[in-house]
């Protein structure tokens, strides 16, 4: 296959509960490792990678609010475990020698930059990866968002979906073994079908920019660098020819 890429800028966007692997909670370095070779790959190709990384291994938001806790609170304890995320992954890449910024919604002036869209854009054009951390900085919106109004802000081609599972299915696949993947959908399938790729301001704000989105699995090696050469694998979403 050729190694001329079909996407120029992405950006990828991973589950918390991806980054903890079979472990279930916190953060598997193994899995780490494995997805800092990958952006590696893509790196070396020279595709600008932008990457949103969820909190769910560590603190869910809409958990904490459902035992109780002030919502706004829990929103905002969901963001901070995004910064730790975000800070592992920037760790890992820079030992693979990829020169990394991560860039926060809320300012922490002393582990990472403040979002400045500018200035995240000429990251990307020398290079470097740059980490979206902390949402967009309000609570009631989902790291799904961050990376559907991100996308929008600098123009990256595509979400890349980096999950456990290898596609969007019509059930739980780990529930029903019948389940079937599909291979591409529209955004109004994803919504009318409430099918969870994303929620569904994400999935609006995708649609209404035109962002296509690919949901693939991590566990697979080089399955980053095998989407931004144009392989088909997962499942794809974006706008039909009819829509």
């Amino acid at each position: 296959m050729s190694q001329q890429p079909k996407y120029k800028r992405v950006i990828v966007k991973l589950s918390g509960e991806a980054l903890a692997g079979d472990l279930g909670s916190g953060i598997d370095q193994g899995v780490l490792n494995s997805l800092a070779s990958q952006i590696a790959e893509v790196i070396s190709i020279g595709v600008e990678v932008a990457v949103v990384v969820g909190g769910g291994n560590i603190w869910r938001g809409v958990a904490g609010s459902s035992k109780g806790m002030d919502r706004t609170t829990a929103d905002y304890m969901g963001m901070l475990a995004t910064v730790i995320n975000s800070l592992a992954l920037q760790d890992a890449l820079e030992d693979k020698n990829i020169d990394t910024r991560v860039q926060t919604a809320i300012e922490m002036r002393q582990i990472a930059e403040p979002y400045i869209r500018r200035r995240a854009v000429r990251h990307l054009e020398k290079g470097r990866v740059v980490i979206f951390a902390a949402g967009t900085g309000n609570p009631y919106f989902s790291t799904d968002t961050t990376a559907a109004l991100r996308a929008a802000e600098i123009e990256a081609e595509v979400i890349l979906m980096a999950k456990k599972v290898d596609g969007v299915y019509d059930a739980d696949p780990v529930v029903n073994p019948k389940a079937q993947r599909y291979t591409d959908l529209s955004y109004i399938d994803v919504l009318n079908k409430r099918l969870g790729v994303m929620d569904s301001t994400a999935t609006s704000l995708c649609m209404d920019n035109n962002i296509p989105l690919i949901v693939f699995t991590l566990n697979e090696p080089s399955n980053i660098k095998k989407v931004v050469l144009g392989e088909t694998i997962g499942t794809y979403v974006g706008r039909k020819k009819d829509d």
